[in-house]
């Protein structure tokens, strides 16, 4: 019997590395790589088309297609995870920008939709009491999700968001970094403020997760498990992880970023109401550790 090829989408991330190379391989399936850069445009294709049987995927982006009923599954292996306070830029000729002060300015964006973008607004709002309706929101990029009503101020057509900021024409930025001399982090030492944050919260901040679509989930769960395991098996023999672990997997690991997600899109009415974890997955899924 022919071994069920499975069209996938993941990043070069060195915890699975020995899935992408074909070092560790699965008796039960084999893994059709296609190259995405980044791989976030892979996103809108998987979610409008499924166009995939497996895709990495943001938080968000999946949360999104689940409210609107898109035929996706979860899987509780974390592709990125990173702590976001240093994802926000500003100017530095102009004077010191608290958080505060984004209140009232032109903040850009790659999509209000991007997962760095939705950890940023929630920390600013809820750990630094900032007004998110009265930033004007500046963004570039569609939502993967088509159903989402946009209602940001979209920037000029071949407008870069680094470029305006530097010009001017934007007062700060999220989900950005940059090395330029002429930019400022708007947290000074956003390795500190990052582990006041966690030392708070008790929250790994991860951005990507791993999707199947319903019909592979449905028609083959011994294939997912499979799948789920053999990346677990990758990240294991990669070496130990960090501390906090930024990858983890499993559902009882991924339950806090995943809680305090769905209350930030909920927040930022991203989605229409708040989740349980434990919906975010079938019956399959949500066993796994």
């Amino acid at each position: 019997m022919e071994k069920l090829r499975l069209r996938t989408v993941l990043g070069n991330h060195p915890h699975i590395q020995a899935v992408k190379s074909g070092e560790l391989r699965s008796e039960l399936f084999d893994l059709d790589f296609t190259a995405f850069t980044p791989t976030n445009a892979a996103f809108k294709p998987m979610v409008r088309e499924q166009a995939f049987d497996v895709c990495e995927m943001a938080i968000v982006t999946y949360l999104m297609a689940r409210a609107h009923g898109k035929p996706l599954v979860l899987l509780p292996a974390a592709m990125v995870g990173r702590f976001q306070h240093g994802h926000a830029l500003y100017r530095a000729d102009r004077g010191t920008l608290m958080p505060a002060d984004l209140e009232g300015k032109q903040v850009g964006i790659r999509s209000f939709t991007t997962t760095t973008g939705a950890w940023m607004r929630g920390i600013l709002a809820n750990d630094h009491g900032v007004n998110l309706d009265r930033i004007n929101w500046v963004t570039f990029e569609d939502p993967h999700v088509a159903e989402y009503i946009d209602g940001t101020e979209r920037a000029p057509k071949g407008r870069a968001i680094i470029q305006m900021l530097k010009d001017g024409e934007l007062d700060a930025v999220l989900g950005e970094t940059s090395s330029d001399p002429a930019l400022k982090p708007l947290f000074v030492d956003p390795a500190a403020e990052a582990a006041r944050w966690y030392a708070r919260h008790g929250v790994v901040p991860v951005n990507h997760l791993v999707v199947v679509t319903q019909q592979l989930a449905t028609s083959r769960p011994d294939v997912v498990l499979g799948l789920y395991e053999l990346l677990k098996r990758a990240k294991a023999n990669a070496g130990p992880p960090d501390v906090p672990d930024l990858l983890p997997f499993g559902v009882e690991a991924n339950r806090k970023p995943l809680e305090l997600m769905i209350d930030y899109c909920a927040q930022q009415a991203l989605i229409p109401r708040r989740v349980r974890v434990d919906e975010l997955f079938d019956d399959t899924t949500r066993g796994l550790n």
